[in-house]
């Protein structure tokens, strides 16, 4: 018996499907049929050419095995050292987001062991609420923590003598397009693997969380990490750590194909610090810079483009005063690095250990001048 849709379906020669979506509606796609039903598209395969073809599969398979053989290997060498974080104390503080979880990736120093995540993932919880749960399913709380708000960098130390740490790449070597993995816990789903590439190098500009991380350099990448990724490892394909996935770019809340980790290289300059000294020493340059630094600008100056940090402004016995920087510098290169932007300068300067003397190239008047300066550290009215 047909419907008295269906019925008019046939009196119209239209056939109509129906597609239930989770809201439980419907959406009718129409399209015209003979009543003779005549074939459409190619004949079907013939036993012996089906044959062939799973031949032609099982050719071109194999060529691509030794390179899903290496993304297997690179999983079991880091998945060890790859933890899960949950954080459950009730929710009793100020401001407490209770029951969160992330990811960690266990390092080495000396012949201590450590967890580096991300400072948010734990920033209002004590040690005896946080678990760290291991690949073989063993548990551990965390005897000490050390974070950091400029950069969510988090170090976690641990008792643990049998665990296995990863290896620490270098991540200014990378490059747009090299491949990576990311590790975690996505939505609680613990040690989870995603595959992709960097899309880009250097983002500097991103608002992240209610109190900020004013430092920034992340890499951008296109493999899926969501929430509970937090503070898990990015991998090269030589399984190195190379990046701390620390957040995405969405409408939605959910993995749109944007995300972004913390260089391992300034992650673990960081977590040195935090370990040696319990709080991040940070340099202080001593200028006023120009957020508005444009093209029009740079070529007034007789610059191509807008590259560097221009000066506005110097602090008064600062490192730059003594360096006899001037108003109207546009620092170009820091410390042998070559400067994009302000954000970037303060970056590089940041992270100068303090009372080292480094080189630095300026534009003046239509001239390279070569100064030589030596930071100082940073204070709570030096931000």
């Amino acid at each position: 018996m047909y419907s008295a849709l269906e019925q008019e379906a046939t009196k119209s020669g239209c056939l109509r499907f129906f597609l239930l979506s989770s809201f439980f509606t419907f959406t009718i796609v129409c399209t015209p049929f003979s009543a003779s039903f005549a074939q459409v598209g190619p004949p079907p395969l013939s036993t012996k050419q089906r044959d062939e073809l799973y031949k032609e599969i099982a050719r071109q398979t194999a060529s691509l095995e030794s390179q899903i053989g290496l993304l297997k290997k690179i999983v079991k060498v880091v998945q060890p050292s790859v933890v899960h974080i949950e954080i459950n104390g009730g929710g009793t503080r100020r401001n407490r987001f209770p029951d969160e979880t992330g990811s960690g990736v266990v390092f080495q120093r000396g012949e201590n062991f450590y967890v580096l995540t991300n400072r948010h993932l734990v920033r209002y919880a004590d040690p005896d609420e946080v678990t760290i749960r291991f690949s073989d399913g063993s548990e551990i709380r965390p005897k000490n923590m050390w974070l950091d708000a400029g950069t969510d960098i988090a170090v976690l130390a641990i008792d643990a003598s049998e665990v296995m740490p990863a290896r620490i790449g270098n991540s200014q070597d990378l490059e747009m397009g090299d491949y990576i993995l990311a590790i975690g816990s996505p939505f609680g789903l613990s040690h989870s693997v995603t595959f992709g590439i960097v899309s880009a190098k250097g983002r500097r500009d991103l608002e992240l969380s209610t109190d900020g991380v004013a430092y920034q350099d992340f890499l951008q990448i296109d493999a899926s990490i969501n929430p509970g990724n937090s503070g898990g490892p990015l991998v090269n394909l030589s399984g190195e750590v190379v990046g701390i996935n620390t957040a995405i770019a969405s409408t939605s809340g959910r993995h749109e194909g944007v995300g972004f980790a913390i260089p391992i290289t300034m992650a673990m300059k960081i977590a040195d610090q935090l370990i040696e000294k319990g709080k991040v020493v940070r340099g202080f340059l001593g200028v006023s810079l120009d957020s508005r630094f444009s093209h029009d600008t740079a070529v007034r100056l007789g610059l191509k483009t807008p590259r560097g940090a221009r000066v506005t402004g110097i602090t008064e016995n600062s490192a730059a005063s003594r360096a006899e920087v001037i108003p109207g510098d546009v620092i170009l290169r820091f410390n042998g690095t070559w400067i994009d932007s302000d954000d970037h300068l303060v970056n590089e300067v940041s992270m100068t250990p303090v009372g080292n003397p480094v080189l630095m190239t300026v534009f003046r008047d239509g001239e390279m001048v070569e100064l030589t300066v030596t930071v100082g550290e940073r204070d709570l009215d030096n931000r």
